[in-house]
């Protein structure tokens, strides 16, 4: 009897540990991730080009308009770093890695990028994202 408390205790335990690890591991991970692309686009001529880039693709820019008219209380998170947590979880780092490196040499196109995320998160997901990214680049906090 003794035995089994021990093992169903030590089993609890593991649990716990186990799932605050991984919470924390990506909550680290996403913030890690934030960090290095928010500076690496402040720090570069990029975001520009990527403004450009979407003002230049109606397509893309029609993606994005949706996000003006969003009631922002319903979506499932409103910062960069919930967008990027919930990336992280639903996408996975290395792939998100992965996808950052085919855009850098031209290996992937917007729209299939944009297939790509789609089929990942769900579409409250993806409203939100859309929100946070037209916030950003147009500056509407």
């Amino acid at each position: 009897m003794r035995f089994i408390k021990f093992v169903l205790i030590t089993i609890i335990v593991l649990g716990i540990l186990g799932y605050g690890v991984y919470y924390f591991g990506t909550n680290m991970a996403s913030e890690k991730l934030m960090d290095v692309v928010s500076s690496e686009l402040e720090n570069s001529s990029e975001i520009e080009n990527f403004k450009q880039t979407i003002e230049n693709d109606p397509a893309v820019q029609s993606y994005l308009e949706e996000a003006e008219s969003v009631d922002e209380s319903t979506l499932p998170f409103s910062t960069k770093e919930e967008a990027t947590r919930v990336l992280v979880k639903k996408v996975g780092l290395s792939e998100i890695q992965d996808i950052q490196s085919k855009v850098q040499k031209g290996q992937i196109t917007m729209e299939e990028l944009i297939q790509e995320i789609e089929g990942k998160l769900t579409e409250e997901e993806l409203t939100a994202l859309k929100v946070i990214v037209y916030k950003e680049l147009y500056n509407k906090h």
